[in-house]
């Protein structure tokens, strides 16, 4: 059975670091994309940033460059992403999701709806 398993959310000042876990079970990452997403309250689920195949391809939305970092570890079947210069606007729920192995730009630009399994949301508030 395909499950993920999203950890590490809690609550952090701005310009704090957190760092996020999403374990996989039931897959190996080598095969599959796996994406982080973010819905604040009242808005609409975002992509965040997302690794396939490895670190073969990896992106990051606009927002968040330069501050979070993406990295996968094929021993422990997980993916971890390093939050850090936090700001009160990346207060959200995060999911971790997975779909098949796939390159950076359609892991950007996939839609939602086309990523396959997720995991529970893990909540990140960051205070001003």
């Amino acid at each position: 059975e395909v499950q993920l398993q999203a950890s590490g959310g809690g609550l952090v000042q701005a310009g704090g670091s957190l760092r996020l876990s999403c374990a996989a079970f039931g897959f190996t990452l080598d095969d599959y994309a796996i994406g982080w997403f973010r819905q604040a309250p009242g808005k609409e689920r975002e992509g965040v940033s997302g690794i396939s195949s490895g670190d073969s391809a990896i992106y990051y939305a606009e927002s968040v460059k330069g501050r979070f970092t993406i990295s996968s570890d094929s021993a422990k079947n997980t993916v971890t992403l390093q939050m850090n210069s936090l700001k009160p606007e990346d207060t959200a729920v995060y999911y971790c999701a997975a779909i098949g192995a796939t390159t950076a730009h359609a892991m950007a630009f996939l839609p939602i709806s086309r990523w396959r399994y997720w995991g529970q949301g893990t909540q990140v508030t960051v205070s001003s």
